[in-house]
């Protein structure tokens, strides 16, 4: 496939992809959309920037357009489920992009955090496209807001991450209330048996797309370890910081209290940050999102939950305060980077407490990760350590108020500088 003019999109749809400058298909749309504008069931095996939101987004938006019906009062005709927050927000607003010259297209988004006013306003009269997170749509539905037997096509996207954060049961009392007659698809970046199992319960006779395979986003990342004392974290994060080839960066911890103290500290050194966690306002979350994108802000913080919205391609580096205590959750972490094509770069601060983590990853992906001691704050205590890794309390895969996952924010155990040119596709 050459071109999207090749897929038999609508007209306004391709002219969407020509007003953000998509001239080629990524492989998943490639290999996705004819089987989806078939009808077809789809699973969907996919990293993160790989273009899959407009992989799910423009069939729907062609059905829309091919079959023209109102939705149904406290009703949608598409709805897509996200984990979090930040990546429903950032679905809803490639659909509305990708949906610009629509006569009378209706979308919503749908999540907590924010009052729930304007999210029953918006679903009275219905929409064509729904964007929720599994939690506050079912509350909406047991207030009697929205009604769950009207989708056509329902879209199960990070469905992997779902899982992780302890979504299943909520994925299972809202595909109860699904209609039978529908058109399903589950995007997933790996494949343990819970997404096998989840896939076929959910899905009928699918079609299978699988692209870039973890390794080859590992691969393409030159990854990095520094070993280095507890107490010399934030010292060693500034001089990494400080190096000309970081353009834009994300650094990760464990917990949210962390995050707020990096940020903190970075700004009290020059370097402009933002700390994103579930603990920030969605205002705030939003206003940090937006200066990260619009460079205002050079380095976003952020926790392993809050960071699955992070969608900006020109990313030159990760860094990992604090080591993920889930060794899937270093590949989605490093994937931050790397993204549309280009290089990146990861560096891994490792103290002795953390050692341990980093032999389960390593193991994960397959390799040993470079190790770096030309730089100040070399810990040979550290690189050489054998203590047990740290026991999570609350900071682990906690759960919020009401039941809901999300404590600390960290899951529990269990550079491009390169011009922007025309975008292949739109890695959303």
């Amino acid at each position: 496939m050459t071109s999207f003019t090749a897929l038999g999109l609508a007209e306004p749809i391709q002219k969407a992809l020509q007003d953000e400058g998509y001239e080629t298909p990524t492989p998943i749309q490639a290999g996705a959309i004819p089987h989806l504008m078939e009808g077809r069931d789809l699973l969907g095996l996919a990293q993160t920037g790989t273009g899959k939101t407009a992989a799910f987004s423009l069939p729907i938006l062609n059905e829309l357009l091919t079959h023209p019906h109102p939705p149904k009062p406290r009703g949608m005709r598409a709805l897509i489920l996200a984990p979090t927050r930040e990546l429903a927000a950032q679905i809803d607003a490639n659909i509305a992009a990708y949906g610009r010259h629509i006569p009378g297209f209706t979308h919503a988004v749908i999540f907590g955090g924010v009052g729930q006013n304007k999210q029953v306003e918006a679903m009275k009269r219905g929409v064509d496209v729904l964007v929720a997170a599994p939690g506050r749509l079912l509350d909406l539905v047991g207030q009697g807001f929205i009604d769950l037997s009207t989708p056509e096509i329902v879209v199960l996207d990070e469905a992997d991450r779902m899982l992780d954060m302890g979504f299943i049961h909520d994925i299972k009392r809202i595909v109860a209330q699904l209609p039978a007659q529908r058109q399903t698809l589950l995007f997933s970046a790996t494949m343990p048996e819970s997404i096998r199992d989840l896939a076929h319960s959910l899905l009928k006779d699918p079609a299978t797309v699988q692209v870039t395979p973890e390794s080859t986003t590992v691969e393409r990342i030159d990854q990095s370890v520094l070993f280095v004392d507890a107490g010399n974290k934030k010292e060693a994060l500034l001089h990494q910081l400080k190096k000309d080839d970081v353009q834009r960066a994300v650094v990760f911890t464990l917990m949210k209290h962390e995050a707020n103290k990096v940020a903190d500290y970075l700004n009290k050194h020059g370097i402009t940050a933002a700390a994103i966690h579930g603990n920030k306002s969605q205002g705030a979350r939003e206003r940090a999102m937006a200066g990260f994108r619009d460079g205002s802000v050079r380095v976003l913080v952020a926790t392993d939950i809050a960071a699955r919205g992070i969608d900006v391609d020109d990313v030159s580096h990760v860094v990992n305060y604090d080591l993920p205590n889930v060794p899937e959750s270093y590949v989605h972490r490093i994937g931050r980077t790397a993204r549309a094509g280009r290089e990146g770069q990861a560096v891994s601060l490792v103290d002795a407490e953390q050692r341990a983590w980093l032999r389960d990853i390593e193991k994960r992906i397959g390799q040993k990760v470079p190790v770096v001691t030309d730089h100040p704050h070399h810990s040979e205590a550290a690189q050489n350590s054998t203590l047990p890794p740290p026991v999570l309390g609350g900071g682990g895969r906690g759960r919020g108020r009401g039941g809901r996952p999300g404590g600390q924010g960290g899951g529990g155990r269990r550079p491009s500088s390169a011009p922007r040119g025309p975008r292949s596709g739109g890695r959303r």
